[in-house]
């Protein structure tokens, strides 16, 4: 912490104690580093941050246990132990390769969020849809972005559309065969943000059924600088999103510890009753209902990625091949970049 200057950073809304508080029986850990990274130490970066996850679990193995499957978060749970999983949050992090990206499965990555706030050279961010960006666009998915979806789809990694552009979404929704996840958006109807999800598009993710986990982030929340909001807001993206998509396609997805303000009411990962209790005095939710909010709805979806990919795995082969050289080219992606394997012009 003292070393990389991290004691005055963002305010810490998790810890072991505070967990335990919230009641938490499992969590995405969030794999993160930030786009100045990409073709250069992108893909180093996540692994030290893939190391420090396992070296952490390990530390406080009576509270943590890694997970990679459904079944290996209800064991978790059924022992008292947070179940941990791991996301990679940035396509970034593959830097362009199948390999990489089959490598952090093998280390356990069960999500992918296809970009961060910066394109990678296959797929679009969020901020493109931004009114008179000037960014440069690949009009959603590529052809190698699509071909990158089909891996994940055949590995059983689960695709995540927060953080990319809509015609990305779109352009996932309608090739996937796995369902897909939001990890932490909200109600575009209810705020306007590029972050969030517009109603068409969760339609289609209602057929995909898939899930949107409902994000805390106050501006997504809110779009007003001045109010952070309260847990009624937050609320209210959550019944939106439930009457679109339905009951069996609605989570959480606070991002605790991404963000740097909280609504009021949901200062800390403690504070997840605070969300529960509200939403069952309103007289619409059971408590099945709140059960599939909660976790019941991240682990289905998980289970059928499962599913799906053990099915796909007895017919396709992995993907091979290399991205075009003109589309790393595009993004000034290439100086650190051995490119040997490419034809010479």
């Amino acid at each position: 912490m003292t070393q990389y200057h991290m004691e005055n950073g963002a305010p810490s809304h998790t810890d072991i104690t505070r967990l335990r508080q919230g009641q938490v029986g499992g969590q995405f850990w969030s794999i993160y580093t930030d786009c100045e990274h990409q073709g250069k130490d992108a893909t180093i970066s996540f692994l030290e941050q893939i190391d420090l996850m396992n070296r952490i679990i390990a530390k406080y193995s009576d509270v943590f246990q890694m997970a990679t499957t459904a079944e290996e978060v209800r064991q978790a749970f059924s022992v008292k132990r947070i179940a941990s999983l791991f996301g990679v949050e940035g396509g970034q992090a593959i830097e362009s390769s199948f390999s990489i990206l089959r490598l952090f499965y093998q280390l356990g990555v069960r999500y992918m969020s296809l970009t961060h706030n910066c394109n990678t050279p296959w797929a679009d961010q969020s901020q493109v849809d931004e009114v008179n960006s000037t960014l440069i666009k690949n009009n959603g998915l590529t052809e190698f972005g699509k071909k990158i979806i089909i891996e994940m789809n055949r590995l059983g990694m689960l695709v995540d559309l927060s953080h990319v552009s809509k015609q990305t979404m779109i352009d996932v929704l309608n090739i996937t065969q796995s369902p897909v996840i939001f990890s932490h958006s909200s109600a575009y109807s209810l705020c306007n943000h590029i972050r969030n999800v517009q109603d068409d598009v969760l339609k289609l993710v209602k057929k995909n059924q898939g899930i949107v986990m409902v994000t805390f982030v106050p501006i997504f929340i809110t779009c007003n600088l001045t109010n952070v909001g309260t847990v009624v807001d937050v609320a209210a993206h959550i019944n939106h999103i439930r009457n679109i998509v339905g009951i069996d396609s609605v989570g959480l997805g606070g991002d605790y510890d991404g963000i740097w303000e909280t609504p009021n009411d949901l200062e800390d990962v403690s504070k997840y009753p605070k969300l529960i209790a509200y939403l069952l005095s309103q007289g619409n939710w059971t408590h099945d209902d709140i059960i599939k909010l909660i976790g019941g709805n991240i682990l289905r979806v998980m289970e059928k990625n499962e599913q799906i990919a053990k099915e796909l795995q007895k017919t396709m082969k992995p993907q091979e091949g290399l991205i075009d050289r003109k589309e790393l080219e595009v993004y000034n992606l290439t100086q650190c970049r051995n490119l040997d394997m490419y034809p010479t012009e």
